[in-house]
């Protein structure tokens, strides 16, 4: 217990100066980017009175100097204060915990596919190195891996929803459909169906990969040769100590990936048109929005932590050798 407080408490700590560096960072890098939210408005309205843009920026708080503002969005964050969105006229907050569900459920779905689809196939072809089954796993992994995401999600796109017509073209669920209860969770689950179908594919492939290759060095090690000798079924050896041990690099590659699924589920939510975070960083990057999307930004990345501290835990379940002082992934 002791050693695993202690890992969740050096988490924290270094979580705090990671969000300190995403929020001056983003900061920075979105002030050296052109234009601003005035900008697109003045666009969008196709004018261009020099007047009226002016009294835009007093009005929005961007006439202040970019430090003033760094300041000001600082003391906003202490007071868990995400700011107001310029393009929706609401808190980025009430935005954001409309949009996040979407994305963590499409996330969460694709995640658990891929890596429990993936481990189990990675344990399949493990088992024998070298077989015909290992072979043609690991070609078509590979295979499977090279195509785009947003390519693969066009793809069934044409194919089960506009050639077939199996599925749903796009959003998250039938619009002013009135379902409630189990007939809207099958609505919401017929949508997902071909956007989680997407993106977990890959990633399925980039486990099995790992759980295969992570399989295929622990047969050559000395416990397995000890477990051979005393007798033991080749079944319980691949699965009590084979994959056991193969799952460490699987679980680190997880918490490594988190980021990854998170940037992958917002190209797929613009190709099927989910409201989710990433349809709501591209409307705030279309409108300049800097507050909202810095918002977007900040949540992504405590997420991404999260999921990384989780990972660690289940590292130090898996592995009792993690001791006080090392975690899985760095």
């Amino acid at each position: 217990m002791n050693r695993v407080l202690g890992l969740i408490g050096r988490r924290l700590l270094a979580s705090m100066f990671v969000l300190g560096l995403v929020v001056v960072g983003t900061f920075f890098l979105l002030e050296a980017a052109p234009g601003d939210a005035v900008d697109a408005y003045a666009a969008a309205l196709g004018a261009g009175d020099a007047g009226l843009t002016a009294e835009l920026r007093a009005q929005w708080g961007l006439d202040q100097s970019p430090w003033a503002r760094l300041l000001a969005y600082g003391y906003a964050l202490a007071h868990l204060d995400l700011g107001r969105s310029l393009i929706f006229s609401r808190p980025n907050l009430e935005i954001i915990r409309e949009r996040l569900p979407n994305t963590l459920l499409l996330m969460g779905t694709a995640t658990a596919l891929s890596f429990g689809l993936g481990s189990l196939l990675g344990i399949w072809a493990g088992a024998r190195p070298g077989s015909f089954r290992d072979r043609l796993l690991s070609i078509g992994s590979l295979a499977l891996y090279a195509i785009p995401g947003f390519w693969l999600g066009l793809v069934l796109l044409v194919v089960f929803a506009i050639e077939l017509r199996w599925l749903p073209l796009s959003g998250i669920e039938t619009i002013a459909s009135g379902k409630q209860g189990f007939a809207r969770g099958a609505d919401i689950a017929r949508h997902l169906v071909l956007p989680v179908g997407a993106l977990s594919l890959i990633y399925l492939a980039l486990y099995l990969r790992v759980m295969r290759a992570a399989m295929a060095e622990a047969w050559r090690q000395d416990f397995v040769l000890a477990a051979k000798a005393r007798g033991i079924p080749r079944r319980r050896i691949v699965l009590g100590h084979v994959a056991r041990n193969a799952m460490m690099p699987l679980v680190t590659m997880l918490g490594l990936q988190s980021a990854a699924m998170l940037g992958g589920s917002i190209v797929i939510e613009s190709v099927f048109a989910i409201p989710g975070l990433g349809r709501l960083a591209y409307e705030a990057v279309a409108g300049r929005d800097t507050s909202l999307l810095m918002g977007i930004i900040l949540v992504s990345a405590v997420l991404v932590i999260a999921i990384n501290l989780a990972v660690d835990l289940l590292y130090a379940w898996l592995d009792p050798r993690v001791g006080a002082n090392t975690t899985g992934v760095a």
